[in-house]
Parts: C-alpha cells; sequence; structure tokens
C-alpha cells in the first residue's frame, strides 16, 4: 500500500483536493447504529424515513371554537345552533352533530362526526342553550384534516439528511423512539513538535503552548465527530510511526497537526508514504498549503500544517467535507456571498482565505471586512472573526463593493 514521492500528486487546486478527500471518505461509509430520538440532533439518516400512518391521524380542532357542518351556515343574517356538548384535546369518546347543531370545541380536539367546520369563538353569540352564528363564515374553516402534515406511506427524509431538531420532531410525530444512523466518525488527534507544551505545564524560551490540540477537538466534535483520543508525539520517526499505526487501527479518521511540510524534522509525508499510502500532498491554498491526505489501513489521514490558522482553514476547507461525507450527509451547502468594505491585493496564484467580519446593513446588503494581520500564526484573528473570505486563484484585486464568497467559522 506504500508509494513514493513520485507516485501522488503534489500543489494541486482546492477544488481538487476536496473532490479527492470527498471520494476517499465517500468510499468508506459508515455503519449504521440506532439511537433515541433524544440523542438524535445532528446525526445522519441511515436509512429512508416513511410515515406508517397519517399525521394527525384524525381531523380535529385548529382553532378553540364550535364545530358544526358548513352546510348549515347562514348565507345571509344569523342562525343559531342547538349545542349539543363540548369536546377537549385528548377526548376521544364518540361524538357527533347533526342539522343545525354544534359542539363546542378547544384546539387539538378531534372533530366530531358530522362536522366539518369550526367558527372560532370571537365569532358566535351565546344566547341560553343556542349558539348564534352570522353570515360570512366559511365552510371547512379551522379544520385540520387527517394527514394534513404527512399521508401514511408519504416519504419524509432521504439517507444522509442530518436531523435537525424540527426533523427530529417529525420522527416523534411518527411515533418513533428510536432511528438508525451512521455512526459518528471516530477521530484520534496527534499533534507533534518538540517545542510544543501542554497548556498547564512550565514553558520555557523557544516553546509554545499546544494550541492546536484544544482547536482541533472542537473542530472535530464540531463536525460531528467522536474525538477518541489525543496524543502530542515528538519529533521521533520512531514514535511518530508507532503512534500513526495505533491511531490508524482506532479511528475512522486520524488528525495530524505539524511536520507536514519539507524541513528537517518534517516527517510526516515520508512516514505516512511508507506505512499507508499518500492520496495528495500539498495545496494551492494560503494558509496551508502543505497540507497532506492519505490512507494507513482504513483509516483515512488529514496531516495539517502546525500554524494554528493554517490548520484551522484547511481544516474547514477540506477536512470538514471530507467529515460530512464519511457520515454520508446528502445535503449540499449553499455559498454564501458577501460585498467587501475595502480593496483587497493579492499577489500570488493560490486560493487565498482571509479572516473577516461580516456586518448587515440596513439595505439587506452583506458586507465584510478582512483583518489586517492574517499571519498563520494570529490565531487572535480566528477568534475575533467570524467569517473566511475566499479569494480564488485566479483572483489578483478586488475593489469596494464586489461580490466574495466567504464561510462562515463554526459557531457564527
Amino acid at each position: 500500500m506504500t508509494n513514493t514521492a513520485s507516485s501522488f500528486p503534489t500543489a494541486i487546486s482546492v477544488a481538487e483536493a476536496r473532490a479527492r478527500i470527498v471520494a476517499l471518505a465517500a468510499a468508506r461509509p459508515l455503519p449504521a447504529e440506532r439511537v433515541a430520538l433524544d440523542a438524535a440532533y445532528g446525526r445522519v439518516l441511515a436509512h429512508d424515513v416513511r410515515g406508517d400512518d397519517d399525521v394527525p391521524a384524525y381531523a380535529n380542532s385548529a382553532m378553540d371554537g364550535y364545530a358544526l357542518r358548513g352546510a348549515d351556515l347562514p348565507a345571509e343574517g344569523e342562525r343559531t345552533f342547538a349545542l349539543v356538548g363540548a369536546r377537549l384535546a385528548g377526548d376521544g369518546r364518540p361524538a357527533a352533530v347533526g342539522e343545525g347543531e354544534c359542539l363546542r370545541i378547544t384546539t387539538g380536539a378531534p372533530l366530531p362526526a358530522g362536522a366539518d367546520t369550526v367558527v372560532i369563538k370571537e365569532n358566535v353569540r351565546l344566547e341560553g342553550a343556542g349558539v348564534i352564528v352570522a353570515a360570512g363564515e366559511t365552510a371547512g374553516a379551522n379544520v385540520r384534516p387527517a394527514g394534513e402534515d404527512y399521508r401514511a406511506g408519504e416519504f419524509a427524509f432521504a439517507a444522509g439528511t442530518v436531523l435537525t431538531p424540527a426533523r427530529v420532531g417529525v420522527l416523534a410525530s411518527f411515533g418513533l423512539v428510536n432511528v438508525a444512523v451512521a455512526r459518528a466518525p471516530r477521530a484520534v488527534v496527534l499533534t507533534t513538535g518538540d517545542e510544543v507544551v501542554a497548556p498547564g505545564m512550565p514553558l520555557e524560551y523557544g516553546q509554545v503552548y499546544n494550541s492546536n490540540r484544544a482547536s482541533l477537538a472542537g473542530l472535530l466534535r464540531g463536525a460531528g465527530a467522536q474525538l477518541v483520543r489525543h496524543e502530542h508525539v515528538r519529533d521521533d520517526p520512531a514514535a511518530l510511526e508507532d503512534a500513526l499505526r495505533r491511531a490508524a487501527r482506532d479511528a475512522d479518521l486520524v488528525v495530524t497537526s505539524g511536520g507536514v511540510s519539507a524541513g528537517e524534522a518534517d516527517f510526516m509525508p515520508a512516514l505516512i508514504a511508507r506505512v499507508g499510502r499518500v492520496d495528495f500532498w500539498k495545496v494551492r491554498i494560503r494558509p496551508g498549503m502543505p497540507m497532506l491526505v492519505g490512507e494507513i489501513g482504513t483509516a483515512l489521514v488529514c496531516a495539517l500544517p502546525g500554524n494554528p490558522v493554517s490548520g484551522m482553514a484547511t481544516f474547514l476547507t477540506l477536512v470538514t467535507p471530507a467529515l460530512a461525507a464519511l457520515a454520508g450527509r446528502s445535503d449540499d451547502v449553499s455559498p454564501w456571498y458577501a460585498r467587501v468594505a475595502v480593496p483587497i491585493v493579492k499577489n500570488h496564484r493560490r486560493a487565498e482565505y482571509q479572516r473577516a467580519r461580516r456586518e448587515s446593513r440596513r439595505d439587506g446588503s452583506v458586507w465584510v471586512t478582512p483583518f489586517p494581520r492574517q499571519g498563520s500564526g494570529v490565531l487572535r484573528s480566528v477568534a475575533e472573526a467570524d467569517c473566511l473570505i475566499v479569494l480564488p486563484e485566479e483572483t489578483a484585486s478586488l475593489a469596494v463593493g464586489d461580490i466574495v464568497e466567504f464561510l462562515p467559522l463554526p459557531g457564527q
């Protein structure tokens, strides 16, 4: 399964990189598992879903009022209806209305036999045992027919649909207590670097705290993955190889941080090629060009740059769609567009993802303003940003008001 540096593409476009990583992920779909509806939010349906019965199962009142026959409504003047009873929501006892009769009813209560109309209580006048209805009411009004939401056997959701709160609510309305979903992708994070120290430890000169561990763990959880564990590995080929092999046995996705460029301590490209297979190395993206994608055993491996911003940018651009494909997600994410609030000049031929903030103006337009400091180590700008502006390879400059695509950052 190994390959050499000459047997895989390098310096590919973002579009090609995304297509390749999504294809790799889609080729290893995750097995299904059943979870309770309370735990189904954000999960991905493993099978198509249809309702077995009508929802609602019976015609019911949409308002508090009086149920009667629409044919009995007066065309002019008024008519007095005989009040023959009352029905509250949840009352399933037999009830019926005949000609000239009505039944007091509350919202959600089953419509009595013979009735097809509800006149709201604000539109009637009570006199003794009679209910007076004036002309102008509409036959069939204020009634929810059986199957108004879903008919028995009607298609509801396709496999690959992400379960939102409303969709989980629909499943509950079908009477389901659990649902088959794709198992959450299992991920292991390997951070590397002799200069990297865990937060809480003494920081010596020349060392930095490990921010990538926390950032990548949050990104993985936000994308629906289960974080199996995190390891920090020193810049030693034998230790890195051992960590890679163990991670690949335990995870569907291995995300590494650092050691992926071409420096003396950048061992990841050669190691992944030896113990597995490299699909591509280096992407025409800024920040994050050294990113590598490959496979070890059945695990997909995404080796990200160690610079904090580069790691986050490549994760959002390439790893997030791979996780969606692993879970079998079928929904396409529509692109977001805005106008740039300041001129932008790009003096290179790579796609660039700039940290920015967006604002909605009173005329309905959305504008984005990039941060002046775009260095790949400036994590503060990501923390203060709410989106990434997408500058394609061919874009050299943008004037104020030009349209640009942007990616909302997680949680924004």
